[in-house]
């Protein structure tokens, strides 16, 4: 398609594009921030270990890209106690009008150094980025994504600058978490149309560029990983939440008779519940979850888990 990322681009962010005009994913589908705190309480954790591994400097940074209506940068800020609550400063990216949430700046444009945590959440996915058809010679193509006659793709060399240019101002950690894709997978064949969707009122249209809808394309996480290189792992939401949150509580599964212990029967329950959401295996907790360690090591962030698989 003859600019297709410009396109894209400006129905998204141009004047009256669909981000601009204060559009944000939770009019449009259900996202993991919205679901419960668990997400935010596993990055908490993950942000004190980075935290550890920085010394525990005067100031700490989380930053929220591609923010949307700012409920995940809301929540961590809300949840962030003890020493670290005095020493966090949280910051929330995004084109759309800022929100007005307590504690938490709100900027358009990426800060120029992050001391501390950097999170782009289904950001990545909505970078704009070349639609092809094949044959074709792109030489990110040619390495990431080779293409079959009439075969689709989405050309990630947008994204991959993207986020090496997101890594490349971190001390501390950068964390992009998102649908996508391996190369293994591409070369196989596996995504004949591509990826490229639209969602408008929590259901999947047609792709129209007028900035009536959000459009996205799944990312390929291995080509940006090794766009901003260093010290990185790739694993899927599944296996990282396992790693961070508490175990459930074992009253989840049975109920009590008692009037207290059957309110924290339910408390229990509901918290299952949510992680279950955010970890399935056909849904959230395929999500990737690509971490790249700055002068902290990976290794000090999460234990050894599975390679990540879509």
């Amino acid at each position: 398609m003859e600019d297709s990322e410009g396109a894209w681009r400006t129905a998204l962010y141009g004047p009256q594009g669909f981000f601009t005009r204060g559009s944000i994913p939770a009019d449009h589908f259900r996202t993991a921030p919205l679901i419960g705190p668990e997400l935010a309480e596993a990055l908490l954790v993950l942000l004190d270990r980075v935290d550890a591994g920085l010394g525990r400097p005067p100031r700490l940074d989380f930053v929220d890209v591609g923010a949307g209506g700012g409920e995940l940068a809301a929540a961590v800020r809300a949840l962030a106690g003890g020493p670290l609550a005095e020493r966090l400063h949280v910051t929330a990216v995004d084109v759309g009008p800022p929100r007005a949430l307590p504690g938490v700046a709100w900027v358009r444009e990426l800060p120029a150094t992050v001391h501390g945590l950097l999170v782009g959440h289904e950001w990545l996915d909505a970078i704009p980025c070349p639609l092809v058809v094949g044959p074709h010679d792109d030489p990110w193509l040619a390495r990431w994504w080779p293409l079959g006659p009439g075969r689709h793709a989405e050309v990630g060399s947008t994204r991959d600058r993207a986020w090496a240019d997101a890594v490349g101002r971190v001390r501390g950690a950068a964390l992009a978490v998102d649908y996508g894709h391996r190369k293994e997978d591409r070369v196989a064949g596996r995504y004949p149309e591509g990826t490229f969707a639209a969602y408008r009122d929590g259901r999947r249209v047609p792709p129209v560029f007028d900035g009536s809808c959000d459009l996205t394309a799944h990312v390929a996480l291995d080509a940006c990983a090794d766009a901003a290189g260093g010290d990185w792992v790739l694993v899927s939401q599944r296996d990282a939440l396992a790693a961070l949150l508490p175990p459930p509580h074992p009253d989840a599964s049975r109920p009590t008779r008692t009037r207290s212990a059957g309110m924290a029967w339910l408390d229990a329950a509901a918290r299952a519940s949510r992680v279950a959401e955010l970890r399935a295996v056909d849904g959230l907790g395929s999500f990737g979850w690509l971490l790249h360690g700055v002068g902290v090591p990976v290794s000090d962030l999460l234990p050894p888990l599975p390679p990540w698989r879509p």
